[in-house]
């Protein structure tokens, strides 16, 4: 006797939090997603007609058992039989070299949509302002990238394809069933919800009872987590909290325990039952074709198409199952692009301006900050009616309380914010107006804390230089004297430095990065206190080195360090969004003010270590300034 497989595909629901944030609906969300189909509009033709192909060869195997039992078997035709059953084996061949077929040609689209979705994200993400990374968290940027777009795979090549696969089998094998005989159809029809509908409802149950236990081992694992690190368990043992944290354990042990057995019973009752289900539908149909035969309702009916009624509506079980799923794929299906969407439609608010203006800075790069107002959120404004000018080839210092403004201030001059009121300017241009490479490209910041890819030296240094020769690499590092070290090296310049250049210390780093800059060649240099991860020996070597770099342009320095300060032409003091101050140290003492605050808590220390230190090499004044803040 036949006996039908049942329902095997998962019992798909959406969670509370999928329901609360279902995507909406629309036409024009509809449209984006099929724009990225359109390209391969032929090679999805070609996969709906393996679809439909597969899908009535699919057939054959099952039509053709009916023939077996009705002409081969009964009529004991054995050359018959073995045509038949050879048929039935070469169709069913060439229904799964169909599918397999259908299946390379799904995974190529749904491949090169991927290809297309990450370049054009990624091209997106490129240009986004600094703002949005600075906002945006790591982990959700590279979520949207990798795994959220290669969900998109399993939405073609899995829901779409699987949508269309199962309405072609279900509507096939319906033909045939009614074609054959449509009274047998009718019971074997009827049947399928006595298999779908308590599926569901214990599916959900069980989904239920999964849902709840994983909370719970989340919960334990936070326990173990907590209370077996290194740091936690030291907490326990100071605190005499053992019995208590065992307890805490027990009690949630428990409740994870019961669980899984309310889980296993409830999936062994489901078993059972969906096994009498199971066999119950065949029955009925024996039943049926039975009565017709032996009460001799209907006398074209026979044994052969009973068996093959059978055998065709075990082929609607599972797709009809998956159809069922259809909202929770679909609605999932949505969600994953508008994920996806929601980057893409992030505004690049700062871009090249049409026929931005690209005027030489060789021989002037006079900045000027014009009632310059800037603000994170319209409600904080971080500066306010900010004024002063760097006249072309001067160096001035920018010193203030910590977080009150000055990173922000020089972020603005190459545009990786932009004011929200006034103008930055250079040579009397609005920044805005310049073209956005053009005026980067003149631009060179040396940051304190340097990042270097995860490479060789030369490749972190070719990065401001892509066509720099070997001679143009090691005059620049001479003159960050970084040169000696890397050529100690058992592989010289071919040196890789590591993730984040973890290879190599805070002063290599830091030194790699001022020579970056220097094979950069800006006008305009930056620097958030270049020297402040070098040690006093190396700090020594290169300030000289610095002051002929900085010799003919212009430059703006966050200082922390009075020797840096004292070499300015003129100190800018902010203070809660504002210049607060201007002038030289000296100007700056007699007034009083912030920057009289400032040099009493912090560089005074410096001289009065120097005055009871004079000898001590070790440590070098600055870097106590530096430790100080």
């Amino acid at each position: 006797m036949a006996g039908g497989s049942g329902p095997r595909g998962p019992v798909k629901f959406l969670t509370e939090e999928e329901k609360k944030n279902m995507p909406k609906v629309t036409k024009e969300l509809l449209k984006r997603i099929l724009s990225y189909l359109r390209p391969y509009w032929l090679q999805l033709l070609l996969v709906l007609l393996a679809i439909i192909l597969s899908s009535s060869v699919g057939l054959l195997p099952s039509i053709i058992t009916g023939r077996v039992v009705d002409e081969a078997l009964v009529g004991k035709n054995m050359k018959l039989l073995i045509q038949l059953l050879l048929t039935a084996f070469f169709t069913l061949a060439l229904s799964q070299v169909i599918s397999v077929l259908e299946s390379y040609i799904n995974a190529w689209i749904s491949q090169r949509i991927i290809f297309d979705m990450k370049n054009e994200m990624y091209d997106h993400l490129q240009h986004m302002p600094h703002s949005f990374f600075a906002t945006e968290k790591q982990g959700d940027i590279i979520t949207r990238m990798n795994t959220d777009i290669s969900g998109v795979s399993s939405v073609i090549s899995g829901t779409l394809s699987s949508i269309v696969s199962n309405i072609a089998t279900v509507v096939t094998t319906l033909v045939a069933l009614f074609s054959m005989s449509w009274k047998l159809a009718i019971v074997g029809v009827l049947v399928i919800p006595l298999l779908i509908l308590p599926t569901r409802s214990v599916g959900r149950t069980r989904w239920q009872l999964l849902r709840e236990s994983q909370a719970k081992n989340d919960e334990m694992n936070q326990l173990i987590n907590e209370t077996l690190s290194v740091s936690g368990s030291l907490l326990v043992k100071l605190f005499t909290r053992e019995k208590l944290e065992y307890d805490r354990f027990v009690a949630v042990n428990e409740e994870v325990t019961q669980l899984a057995l309310k889980e296993q019973r409830s999936g062994k009752w489901f078993r059972v039952v969906m096994g009498m289900f199971t066999q119950l539908g065949p029955l009925l149909i024996y039943f049926a074709g039975g009565w017709l035969i032996i009460s001799r309702t209907d006398p074209t009916l026979t044994v052969g198409t009973i068996t093959a009624t059978v055998a065709l509506i075990n082929r609607l079980y599972r797709p009809v199952e998956s159809l069922l799923n259809i909202q929770v794929d679909f609605t999932r299906s949505l969600a994953l692009f508008s994920r996806i969407f929601d980057y893409f439609d992030r505004e690049i608010a700062i871009v090249s301006p049409p026929h931005g203006r690209k005027a030489s800075m060789e021989h002037a790069c006079e900045i000027r900050f014009d009632h310059v107002r800037f603000s994170y959120v319209p409600e904080k404004p971080m500066l306010r009616d900010i004024n002063f000018t760097i006249p072309t080839g001067k160096m001035y210092a920018i010193v203030g309380p910590s977080g009150s403004g000055k990173s922000t201030l020089v972020n603005l001059i190459p545009r990786l914010y932009d004011v929200t009121g006034g103008a930055v300017t250079i040579n009397d241009i609005n920044v805005k107006s310049y073209d956005l490479s053009f005026l980067r490209s003149n631009i060179g910041v040396v940051t304190q804390e340097t990042y270097l890819f995860n490479g060789t030296i030369r490749d972190n240094l070719l990065y401001a230089k892509a066509d720099a020769t070997q001679e143009e690499l090691e005059a620049a590092c001479r003159i960050a004297n970084i040169h000696d070290f890397i050529m100690r090296q058992p592989n010289g310049y071919a040196t890789e430095v590591g993730n984040r250049g973890l290879k190599l210390s805070g002063g290599e780093k830091q030194r790699l990065s001022i020579a970056r800059v220097v094979l950069k060649d800006p006008r305009i240099l930056i620097l958030d206190e270049a020297t402040s991860a070098l040690d006093s020996i190396s700090e020594n070597a290169i300030q000289d080195a610095l002051e002929s770099i900085m010799r003919g342009r212009t430059n703006i320095v966050i200082a922390h360090r009075l020797s840096t300060i004292l070499k300015a032409d003129s100190i800018l003091v902010v203070k809660d969004g504002v210049i607060a101050e201007q002038g030289t140290h000296d100007e700056l003492l007699e007034r009083g003010g912030v920057y009289r605050e400032l040099y009493e808590t912090q560089f005074r220390q410096v001289l009065d270590y120097e005055a009871g230190h004079a000898n001590d090499t070790e440590i070098s004044p600055s870097e106590t300034v530096s430790k100080e803040n």
